[in-house]
């Protein structure tokens, strides 16, 4: 993506916090996943289910996913986060600081831009709109936790048409094709600008 402003070369000695944690309203919640117990056992396992690992490749095991969860708890660069409908939880969430990931490399980020993984655990609750419902009301979320945040990035993997298309009905326009670890990746970006328009 091209730079916006003329201050991109500023932003770039700035740096920014860990990343927030949204507050959703009902009948959505979020909340920060523990890297023991029930969190663990469910991360891990909607980790290593077929149609999450096709795409994550983070089908590890228990003691991995432990190590993982514990370690992003500890830093400031990620926050994993399980995310309820009607007091169910389906998604599992990464929130980042995307110039602190490999997507920061990929395109001209600045330090508050917010990078998003998710996915949804159990297949029976695929393809009932649940992330494109969850979307716009997950990145509104985050733009008013970070005032300083001005995009939130996407990284699907570009075989993944069916949560691509989930993306941007959930408000996410694509850039580029991009190259991380293990896949090659379709940037998806939305803008604090796209998401107050939606407001008004």
């Amino acid at each position: 993506m091209k730079p916006v402003t003329h201050l991109d070369s500023y932003r770039t000695q700035v740096t920014a916090g860990p990343p927030p944690v949204p507050e959703l309203s009902m009948p959505w919640d979020a909340r920060v996943a523990c890297s023991d117990g029930y969190d663990l056992h469910l991360v891990h396992r909607w980790n290593s289910a077929p149609h999450v690992a096709a795409f994550r490749r983070q089908a590890w095991t228990l003691p991995r996913w432990e190590a993982e969860l514990r370690a992003q708890l500890d830093g400031d660069d990620v926050r994993p986060l399980l995310i309820s409908w009607h007091g169910r939880p389906v998604i599992y969430a990464e929130v980042c600081r995307a110039a602190r990931h490999a997507v920061g490399s990929c395109y001209r980020a600045r330090p508050h831009d917010l990078g998003l993984n998710l996915a949804v655990g159990e297949l029976a609750m695929t393809d009932r709109g649940l992330v494109r419902s969850l979307l716009p009301r997950l990145t509104d979320a985050l733009f008013e936790a970070d005032p300083h945040c001005t995009r939130i990035v996407l990284e699907p993997d570009v075989r993944n048409t069916r949560a691509i298309r989930s993306f941007e009905a959930g408000g996410f326009v694509a850039a580029d094709e991009i190259v991380l670890p293990g896949k090659v990746a379709l940037l998806m970006v939305c803008r604090r600008s796209s998401a107050a328009a939606r407001t008004r």
